[in-house]
C-alpha cells in the first residue's frame, strides 16, 4: 500500500508541483504572496514534530520517483558522503525564501493557486518546464548515487522534517516512532536490506537506538522483521507502562 500511495503522489505531481515547488513558493513570496506551497511548507513542518519524514515515505512524489527507479534498476546507495550537500541546498532556498520575504515587506496576500491554471499546476504558463526541471535533478541524483540518492543528498524539504523532529525530541513530546525489542533479534538482518534509505537497522536494532535523521518512517523493516521485533508506536514503552 505504501509503495501504490507514493508511486501516486508522483504520477499525480504534474497537478501538484506547483504546491511543492521551493522555485515557486520564493517567487510568489517576493511578490508578498502567501501561495498553496508555503501553506504545505508550514504544515510539513508542523506535521513533522509528529510524525518525523513520514512524508518522504509516503506521499513525496520525488520519493515515488525514485522507488520506480530503485524498482527498475535495483541500484544500491553509492555514497553517504555527499548526505551534507543537502544542508547547503536547504539554506540556500529557506535563506532566499526568507530574503523574499523581506523584499517584499512581508506577505501581504493568500493566493492558493499561485502558478496554476483551474488549480492545476502544468497547466500554467511555463508548467511543463517547472514540471521537468526537479524530476531530471531527481532522476540524475538517483541514477549516479543509487537508491533513494536524491534523497540523501539534494533534498531541502527532508531537512525541514529533519529539523522539525529535532525540535520535538528537545520535549519528548508523544510522536510517532520506531520501537524494537532487541532480545528477539536473530540478526537475520532483512530490515537493512529492505531500507529504502539504506540504512543499518539492525544495527539500531541492536544498539537500541532506532532514532535515526534519515528514517522515513516508511516501515519497510516493520512489515519484512520475521519476528515482529520492529513496531510502530506513539510513545516510549516506559511511558506506555506507567
Amino acid at each position: 500500500m505504501r509503495l501504490s500511495l507514493i508511486i501516486l503522489s508522483f504520477i499525480l505531481y504534474p497537478v501538484t508541483f506547483a504546491y511543492v515547488s521551493c522555485p515557486i513558493i520564493t517567487e510568489g513570496a517576493g511578490l508578498g504572496i502567501v501561495t498553496g506551497g508555503l501553506v504545505v511548507f508550514t504544515l510539513l513542518f508542523l506535521g513533522s514534530l509528529v510524525l518525523a519524514r513520514l512524508w518522504c515515505g509516503f506521499l513525496c512524489p520525488a520519493g515515488g520517483l525514485q522507488e520506480v527507479c530503485n524498482l527498475a534498476f535495483r541500484r544500491p546507495l553509492l555514497t553517504k558522503k555527499l548526505d551534507w550537500l543537502k544542508y547547503l541546498v536547504f539554506l540556500g532556498l529557506f535563506g532566499s525564501l526568507a530574503l523574499a520575504i523581506w523584499s517584499a515587506g512581508g506577505l501581504k496576500t493568500v493566493e492558493l493557486f499561485y502558478q496554476t491554471q483551474n488549480g492545476i499546476s502544468i497547466l500554467a504558463a511555463g508548467g511543463i518546464v517547472m514540471f521537468l526541471g526537479p524530476v531530471i535533478i531527481t532522476l540524475l541524483f538517483t541514477l549516479i548515487f543509487g537508491k533513494r540518492g536524491f534523497c540523501h543528498t539534494f533534498c531541502p524539504i527532508a531537512v525541514m522534517l529533519m529539523i522539525g523532529r529535532k525540535i520535538r525530541n528537545l520535549f519528548y513530546c508523544p510522536a510517532l516512532h520506531l520501537e524494537a525489542e532487541e532480545d528477539r533479534c536473530i540478526d537475520c538482518k532483512k530490515c537493512s536490506k529492505e531500507c529504502p534509505m539504506s540504512l543499518d537497522v539492525n544495527g539500531m536494532v541492536r544498539l537500541g537506538a532506532m532514532e535515526q535523521t534519515e528514517c522515513i518512517l516508511c516501515g519497510s523493516c516493520v512489515d519484512t522483521c520475521p519476528n515482529n521485533v520492529i513496531s510502530f508506536a506513539w510513545m516510549k514503552r516506559e511511558q506506555d507502562r506507567s
